[in-house]
């Protein structure tokens, strides 16, 4: 027993010490020793790689949009997250979940019988510069905090303007610059709010309520958004109307007399949206003409090329962005069809200096970085919306270095083949038509209207759309999407996945064909008993 002299001398600190490492003991499982242990990242890592290869090897044996309910997902899992994994592979259990729940649920963008919306590219390169990225996992927000991150920003902005043709203004080698974002709506909202702060710095903050902005019926409605964010009255958004035998591209005497009219009644023309590549039939705005009319008022000439900027990486396209030396901002997204995976969208300014001035923060001392004095550094949280961002220069550059220019041109030329012969079968079937001449991969088709007696352009409409929900309610595919513009609903097939090879469209066409005879067999059926 020891002698009571030495238990007086224990204190309160040490029992609390005591109690609270016997607690830490307890609470902590086994596993815990490292969340980031390089042996079981390297065992779990190959799990993933697998994972992902069987699903590209098996894409062809899912459906590419799922017969599934609102809630089968949630009445599938617990409610709650597991207070301690049951499984000892809790990693390996979670998987098969994926496998067996979610991966059933899902539409799957990167089948290549998928021809809905448009493309959601993907690559090895870019997955795995995903992987590297999540890895490494820098928070780029300014130069300081990850300098070869910010720099390799700037090197890979170049480096694809370069490859798209761009005007050497747009870009740092010439005064201007580029940054990678998520979407295309965070590069409008970016470059609108530009805008906005130039203009009010003119004519007073005051008069917020007096800036118009202009697009095209056409126009993604990511603009109206990002209008209504910016704190542009809701009435001063002006969508001019486009018309068939432009090809709904947007006209410039239609924009210049909606700009002089707003003029006229005191209003501020702001911004114009011009788009290379509209959603709904992959149109293309005159962008010369456009950023002409306006800038006779003072305006900011914004191209929205989200889907078709990837095509000028070949030069048979450059003459679509003829004038973009005269705009202010341009934005395309290289995760759609340049290889690049969500989220990968790049925004280039003449004057980063104004995108600063409506973006950026203060710079606080603990942001400063003694080794960037005295120089012309770029922060990127003052080139967008968020101030923590993602280290996307990673994969785009692994892209780039990887496959080139060549094979990014290469890339885009097979759809746009496959896509020309998918408009060429339409156009062979005479019960069919080519609703607007095919632009890049996408083609607009329909079956022909029946003859006033028998419904018209009302009744097409109709069938169409029953059409298409024949077409992807079969099991095998295709998926495709629809438009209506200027009263007139379409199909839309939009060649771009990854995996899409010419029998993937010849199969898609016969599809559609036969479910057309369907259609139309049990129309004539109806009405012959009603005639």
């Amino acid at each position: 027993m020891a002698p009571p002299a030495q238990m007086c001398h224990v204190n309160n600190g040490d029992l609390n010490a005591a109690a609270v490492r016997m607690v830490m003991k307890e609470a902590a499982p086994p596993h815990s020793a490292s969340l980031l242990d390089a042996d079981e990242f390297r065992r779990q890592g190959h799990q993933v790689i697998d994972f992902v290869a069987d699903y590209y090897a098996d894409m062809c044996s899912y459906p590419v949009h799922p017969s599934v309910t609102p809630g089968f997902l949630r009445s599938a899992l617990p409610k709650d997250a597991p207070s301690r994994p049951a499984e000892h592979d809790a990693f390996a259990a979670a998987l098969r979940d994926v496998r067996d729940h979610i991966l059933p649920g899902l539409t799957h963008w990167q089948s290549p019988r998928h021809f809905a919306h448009f493309p959601a590219s993907s690559s090895t390169a870019a997955a795995l510069g995903e992987a590297l990225t999540a890895g490494i996992n820098v928070v780029p927000f300014t130069w300081a905090a990850s300098p070869a991150a910010t720099e390799l920003e700037m090197v890979v902005t170049d480096w694809l303007g370069k490859a798209l043709h761009l005007p050497e203004s747009l870009l740092f080698c010439g005064g201007g610059g580029g940054t990678l974002l998520g979407t295309s709506c965070e590069a409008i909202l970016c470059a609108l709010v530009a805008a906005r702060e130039r203009k009010l710095d003119e004519i007073g903050s005051k008069r917020i309520g007096d800036l118009v902005v202009y697009c095209s019926d056409q126009t993604h409605f990511a603009l109206r958004k990002a209008a209504r964010i910016a704190g542009i009255h809701r009435d001063n958004v002006r969508e001019i109307p486009t018309h068939r035998d432009r090809m709904f591209a947007l006209s410039p005497a239609d924009l210049g007399a909606a700009m002089r009219a707003d003029a006229d009644a005191g209003l501020v023309p702001l911004f114009l949206c011009a788009t290379i590549g509209t959603t709904q039939t992959a149109a293309v705005d005159p962008v010369r003409e456009l950023c002409a009319v306006a800038a006779a008022h003072g305006a900011w000439s914004h191209v929205d090329a989200a889907y078709a900027g990837s095509a000028l990486v070949c030069p048979e396209f450059h003459h679509l962005a003829d004038g973009a030396d005269a705009v202010d901002s341009f934005s395309m997204n290289a995760h759609k069809w340049l290889l690049a995976n969500t989220d990968c969208c790049a925004l280039w300014v003449r004057q980063p200096a104004l995108l600063v001035a409506g973006l950026g923060t203060e710079q606080e001392y603990i942001l400063k970085d003694a080794a960037a004095e005295g120089h012309d550094i770029v922060d990127y949280k003052d080139w967008s919306v968020t101030l923590t961002r993602r280290f996307r220069a990673l994969k785009l550059w692994l892209v780039l270095r990887c496959y080139g220019v060549e094979g990014l041109r290469d890339h885009v030329r097979a759809h746009v083949r496959m896509a020309a012969a998918f408009e060429e079968m339409v156009r062979a079937d005479e019960r069919f038509e080519v609703v607007v001449d095919r632009q890049f991969s996408l083609v607009c088709f329909r079956l022909r209207p029946p003859p006033e007696k028998l419904g018209g352009e009302k009744a097409a409409n109709e069938l169409n759309r029953s059409l298409l929900e024949e077409v992807n309610a079969t099991s095998s595919g295709p998926y495709m999407s629809s438009a209506k513009v200027g009263g007139t609903y379409m199909l839309r097939c939009a060649v771009g996945s990854t995996l899409t090879e010419e029998r993937h469209v010849t199969e898609a066409w016969r599809v559609v064909q036969d479910r057309a005879a369907e259609l139309l067999g049990k129309m004539e059926i109806t009405n012959s008993v009603v005639a």
